[in-house]
């Protein structure tokens, strides 16, 4: 595994000339924050060494580095998941080459399912925390040292600075935004109206099929994380109808200006 990482991230290193400290995880529908980012270069992820490829419609499969303001940036327009069939060394990959890169900040979004009965369709929700229902943890297996502690802590896996931070820039644009836990589950099933209310009694906001071990392993690798979902659907009962990924990625699009006008800011 560290003799994959080392390979990977010395083949990005010959691809960009700059030094980005700041990751970017973009999901279903969101990928269009790299049409603020300057100066880019594109890799695509078949051309990366041991990278995995992305499947998902609405996940384009390119990593991006580049300028987000006056910031260097290194982007995932698309990221991997559990459901696609991969394990979570694979899922997590990405962010362990992040690390040997020197990335000490990572932002994740994602479109995810409200249990909360106060959200509506298309706010945008800070996530607080989260609750991991995954059934593979992705540090299961041999640690190594090098990359983390046997044990990490997890009392905050969301850095309440960066939290802070995209509040002030929220409210000062005006920007509606709610806060809450996240729950992370494998898919690709949307949820059952049992299974929202199940969501709802353990103490989640909202539900999705990502994220989790992501942050996970950033958390291991000693990076900070923030995260925002957007609110595609609902699981509230009274309000629960059919839902497609289509329409899934429609409503991310829709959203898309007022999360990537938090992000960007949050990131300079």
């Amino acid at each position: 595994m560290l003799q994959k990482i080392q390979e990977t991230a010395d083949f990005l290193r010959s691809k960009i000339s700059t030094h980005p400290r700041t990751g970017i995880i973009l999901g279903t529908g969101l990928g269009n924050l790299v049409t603020q980012i300057t100066d880019k270069t594109e890799i695509p992820y078949q051309t990366i060494p041991n990278f995995p490829v992305s499947t998902v419609e609405g996940h384009s499969g390119k990593l991006i580095v580049g300028k987000l303001g006056n910031v260097d940036v290194l982007a995932m327009q698309g990221r991997f998941h559990y459901y696609e069939g991969y394990d979570m060394k694979d899922v997590t990959f990405p962010v362990r080459v992040m690390k040997a890169l020197g990335i000490d900040t990572l932002l994740v979004s994602n479109a995810s399912g409200g249990v909360d009965p106060n959200f509506e369709i298309g706010d945008l929700m800070i996530i607080t925390d989260h609750i991991n229902l995954f059934p593979e943890h992705p540090l299961r297996g041999k640690n190594f040292t090098e990359l983390g502690t046997r044990f990490p802590d997890m009392s905050e896996a969301y850095s309440k600075d960066l939290i802070e931070k995209a509040r002030q820039i929220a409210a000062k644009h005006k920007i509606k935004v709610v806060e809450g836990v996240y729950v992370g589950t494998t898919g690709p099933t949307f949820e059952t109206p049992a299974e929202y209310r199940y969501f709802r009694a353990i103490g989640g906001d909202a539900v999705g099929m990502s994220t989790v071990p992501e942050v996970i392993v950033a958390n291991h690798a000693g990076i900070r994380c923030f995260g925002i979902s957007i609110i595609t659907d609902l699981g509230v009962p009274g309000k629960i109808v059919e839902v497609s990924h289509e329409e899934v990625q429609q409503i991310g699009n829709s959203v898309q200006p007022l999360m990537t006008l938090i992000m960007k800011e949050l990131i300079n």
